[in-house]
């Protein structure tokens, strides 16, 4: 007697309708292996964790709004074999998370540092947090279109209270009145309660530049860099290594180049 025309509605009632993807290729297993009956229920039931877990991840990956999904080990760090890999693998065990201190990545364009930004926030998804990647140029955007719609509380709320926020870009483009009040506002309620990644062409002595109230400024950068952990990556594009097929297409360019660091760590 084929039990499956029974089975498949109570699964899908117990929402468990994920198992029937192996159950049957699971059912082959235990017959040819001899396997016994507890032994076959813990392997299905593995799957179905299994399933649930994937499918979490990738959910939580959705809501992260990532530009592109990176990851460490597609990362080459022999190509700048100057990169603090020690550094960035300490960060990958999303310690600096339970600290609820900032990751401060500075350096020149093309040297990885969204790559390695959102390679971190994958980490940080995969060990359980929520995480959320904007540029400092769309989060401002978005914050304002949420206040001409009444909908800024929740718009911060949301800001303030992701367990990883990713900001990158800081500085590409200097902020206008208000936009750095608001900048201020979201690093202050993160402030001691939770991380935030910041990814930055200019190093952080540049920073205060971006701001139009350079004392607003010095606040929003002292907090962001209060225990923070600094990445340097200075050396060879990796978009240099690449063809370049529109000769028109704009360049990011750097003035300063960040002064090299003993260690990995702002007090």
């Amino acid at each position: 007697m084929n039990p499956m025309p029974e089975l498949i509605p109570m699964l899908k009632q117990l929402r468990l309708s994920g198992i029937l993807d192996s159950i049957e290729a699971r059912n082959r297993q235990a017959i040819e292996g001899k396997v016994s009956y507890m032994d076959f229920l813990a392997t299905i039931v593995q799957d179905e964790v299994a399933r649930r877990h994937q499918k979490k991840i990738a959910s939580a990956i959705r809501r992260a709004t990532f530009r592109n999904q990176k990851t460490l080990e597609e990362f080459d760090f022999s190509f700048n074999p100057g990169i603090n890999r020690a550094l960035i693998t300490e960060l990958a065990s999303c310690r600096f998370i339970e600290e609820k201190v900032c990751c401060l990545i500075v350096g020149p364009c093309g040297t990885g540092k969204s790559h390695i930004a959102q390679a971190l926030g994958h980490c940080a998804i995969r060990t359980g947090y929520d995480v959320l990647f904007t540029t400092a140029s769309r989060m401002l955007a978005q914050i304002h279109a949420a206040r001409a719609t009444n909908g800024l509380d929740r718009q911060l709320a949301k800001l303030a209270g992701v367990d990883l926020l990713i900001i990158d870009d800081f500085g590409l483009k200097p902020l206008r009145a208000s936009q750095d009040e608001d900048f201020h506002d979201i690093i202050s309620e993160r402030y001691e309660r939770r991380s935030t990644i910041v990814t930055s062409n200019l190093d952080i002595p540049e920073w205060p530049d971006a701001f139009p109230n350079r004392i607003l400024g010095a606040a929003t950068i002292d907090r962001l860099r209060h225990a923070a952990y600094k990445v340097v990556l200075d050396g060879k594009s990796y978009r240099e290594a690449q063809p370049d097929l529109k000769s028109d297409k704009p360049t990011c360019q750097r003035t300063t180049k960040p002064a090299p660091q003993k260690g990995g760590e702002i007090h």
